[in-house]
């Protein structure tokens, strides 16, 4: 498996893959996006400069490939590279899966992520999280 950030001209391969897993990768324009690769990509992740760190989207890991720790090697390649503040949202059924990719509860965020989480939480039970740089 090979994990790399994706060069902006070769986004549409990422876009093909959130199809494949009937997502949506969403903006991402001055993103980051990242994957893992076999032959395919099996999985991405989108990472959007915010403060001083960056704001996760989109994890998704190819249904067919879950529990083979890929999110987990895909995470710390991100941490080990990128050495910022990782924020996300999360849902409070993926806690617990996020806390063991290192993550932990956050209480402060940056104010353009705070504003987005209170517009987020209006329509869905979302939690912030943090990975320390």
């Amino acid at each position: 498996m090979h994990i790399r950030q994706l060069p902006p001209a070769l986004k549409p391969l990422a876009d093909k893959f959130y199809r494949s897993q009937r997502a949506v990768i969403g903006k991402t324009a001055g993103a980051q996006i990242w994957v893992a690769q076999e032959t395919e990509i099996i999985a991405a992740l989108v990472l959007h400069p915010v403060a001083d760190g960056h704001w996760l989207t989109s994890l998704l890991v190819d249904a067919t490939q879950r529990k083979r720790g890929i999110a987990r090697q895909l995470i710390s390649t991100v941490r080990s590279e990128c050495d910022t503040k990782v924020w996300l949202f999360c849902h409070p059924d993926l806690y617990s899966f996020y806390t063991r990719l290192g993550f932990e509860i956050c209480r402060q965020l940056p104010p353009e992520l705070a504003a987005r989480l209170t517009r987020y939480q209006q329509s869905k039970p979302l939690r912030a999280m943090i990975l320390p740089s």
